[in-house]
C-alpha cells in the first residue's frame, strides 16, 4: 500500500507491508540527506499495565539498552558511539518505541543491533536495581514540584481505576516491588512481531528497507497461544468533577481544569484539536492574552490535550502568585464558556487554522519526524492514511463545529489546586 505524504515533498510515500510474521513495515525514501531513521513502536504502556506493575513499561525500556544475551551495555554503547548514530528507548502511554538513526551505510548494522534489543534483552540484574532506584528518586522528586502534583491528582481524579491515572513512572510501592523477573514475563508477552511497527525514513528504497526488515526480523517467530493481550475491555469513564487539592508551601499556586475529552478515533478529536491550538497554544493563545498579558495573573498559562487510543482529557491550566489563586480560577472558567457560548469569528478560526497547519508541516521535515508520525499514526490505529484525513477535516472545521463540541464536553470541569493553604482555601 503507497501513499504520498500530504503538505510535504510530493515525491515521497508511504509503503507499508506486513511480514509473513504479522511485523508491519513503513518505508518512506527520502534521499535528501545521507541519514536513515527508524522508530520501532511496540503496542504495550501504560494502558496495558495492571495497577500492581505500574510503570513496569517504563522500567523495561529503561533497562532494554545495557544488554543482550552476548552484548554488556558498554559493548552496546560502544558500537552505537563510534559510528556516530544514536539509539535509545521510551515508553508512552499507549505505545513503547526504539529510535535509531545513523548515517546510510550503517543502518543495517544498527538495525541488527537494536533487533538484538529487541528479542533478547537479558535485563542485567544490576542495571534493573540502578533503573529502579533512578526511578524513584524521579518519583519523589515529582512530589515536589507543585505542577506534577496538581497534574497527578488530577488525572487520578478523572481515570479512577483506568490505567490511564497512573504515571508512566508508576508508582513508589509498585517500582520497589518489580523484579527482573517480572521484565522477562513482560517481555515475553508483548515483545513479539505481530505487535511491532517499524517505520523508516531516509537515503534507502522502499524494497530495500522491507528487504532488510525481513531479514533481520522475518525469522521472528509469534508464541504460541495466539496475539498479544489487547487491553480491550477497560472500564468505562464517566464524569464525576470533584476538586482535588493540596497543600504545599511554594512560590505560586498552579490551577487546572480537566475534562474528560475524545481518542483520536473520535470525529471530535479534530475540533478538539483546534479549541487546544486556540485556547492554549504559543504567545497569541486566548488564554495568554487574556490572563497573563491583559490581567498580569499568570507566569504560566496554557492547555493539554493528549492524543490517546481510550479516553483522553482536555486540561486548562495556570501557575499564579498565591494571592490570585481564586481570581485565576475564575478567569480559567470564564475563558472556558467563553467558547460554549460565542462561536469565534472568522479570523480567530483562520488564525487558529493556519498556526496549527503551520506547526504540523514543520513536524514533518526531518527523517526522524517522517518515521515517528505515520508509525505513531499506525501504532494507534490510526493508520497511515490519518495523515492526509486529519489534515482535510482539521481544515473544514467550522466555528458552528467548535461551539457544539465545546458545549458538550467543557460541562462541568475537574479541579485541582496545589499551592499554600490559604491560596487552596480562598479558591
Amino acid at each position: 500500500m503507497s501513499l504520498p505524504l500530504a503538505g510535504d515533498r510530493p515525491q515521497l510515500q508511504v509503503h507499508r507491508t506486513v511480514l509473513n510474521n504479522g511485523l508491519v513495515v513503513l518505508a518512506m525514501e527520502n534521499p535528501s540527506a545521507d541519514i536513515i531513521a527508524a522508530r520501532i513502536f511496540v503496542r504495550v504502556g501504560t494502558r496495558y499495565e495492571a495497577p500492581e506493575q505500574a510503570g513496569i513499561t517504563h522500567l523495561l525500556t529503561a533497562v532494554m539498552t545495557k544488554g543482550t544475551d552476548r552484548l554488556s551495555s558498554m559493548e552496546i554503547a560502544e558500537r552505537v558511539e563510534t559510528v556516530g548514530a544514536s539509539l535509545g528507548a521510551d515508553s508512552a502511554t499507549d505505545y513503547s518505541i526504539m529510535s535509531l538513526k545513523t548515517v546510510s551505510y550503517d543502518f543495517p548494522e544498527m538495525l541488527a543491533l537494536a533487533a538484538e534489543l529487541l528479542r533478547s534483552p537479558s535485563f542485567p540484574e544490576a542495571e534493573v536495581d540502578l533503573e529502579r532506584r533512578l526511578t524513584l528518586q524521579g518519583l519523589r522528586s515529582m512530589q515536589e514540584q507543585p505542577f506534577n502534583v496538581a497534574q497527578k491528582q488530577l488525572r487520578q481524579a478523572m481515570y479512577r481505576n483506568h490505567p490511564y491515572a497512573l504515571s508512566s513512572m508508576g508508582t513508589e510501592e509498585s517500582i520497589t516491588t518489580l523484579q527482573r523477573g517480572d521484565l522477562q514475563r513482560y517481555h515475553q508477552t508483548y515483545f513479539r512481531p505481530d505487535n511491532i511497527v517499524i517505520s523508516i525514513a531516509g537515503r534507502i528504497t522502499p524494497e530495500q528497507a522491507i528487504a532488510l526488515v525481513e531479514q533481520t526480523f522475518g525469522d521472528w517467530v509469534n508464541p504460541e497461544g495466539g496475539a498479544a493481550p489487547t487491553a480491550d475491555g477497560l472500564p468505562e469513564l464517566q464524569p464525576q468533577p470533584q476538586v482535588v487539592k493540596t497543600a504545599q508551601d511554594t512560590q505560586q499556586a498552579i490551577v487546572m481544569l480537566g475534562y474528560l475529552a475524545p481518542s483520536i478515533h473520535n470525529p471530535d478529536y479534530t475540533s478538539l484539536r483546534l479549541i487546544n491550538t486556540y485556547l492554549g497554544n504559543g504567545l497569541s493563545s486566548r488564554l495568554f492574552v487574556e490572563l497573563r498579558e491583559k490581567q498580569g495573573l499568570a507566569y504560566d498559562v496554557s492547555t493539554i490535550f493528549p492524543t490517546r487510543i481510550s479516553t483522553s482529557q482536555f486540561i486548562a491550566y495556570i501557575g499564579t502568585a498565591p494571592s490570585n489563586a481564586a481570581i485565576a480560577l475564575e478567569g480559567l472558567q470564564r475563558e472556558i464558556n467563553y467558547l460554549r457560548d460565542n462561536p469565534l469569528t472568522s479570523e480567530e478560526l483562520e488564525v487558529a487554522k493556519n498556526k496549527y497547519l503551520g506547526q504540523y508541516a514543520l513536524g514533518k521535515q526531518t527523517n526522524a519526524q517522517i518515521a515517528q508520525v505515520y508509525g505513531w499514526y499506525e501504532i494507534l490505529g490510526a493508520g497511515i492514511d490519518f495523515d492526509q484525513r486529519f489534515q482535510v477535516a482539521f481544515s473544514a472545521v467550522t466555528a458552528e463545529d467548535v461551539q457544539e463540541v465545546a458545549n458538550r464536553y467543557f460541562v462541568e470541569p475537574y479541579v485541582s489546586l496545589v499551592g499554600p493553604e490559604m491560596a487552596i482555601a480562598q479558591a
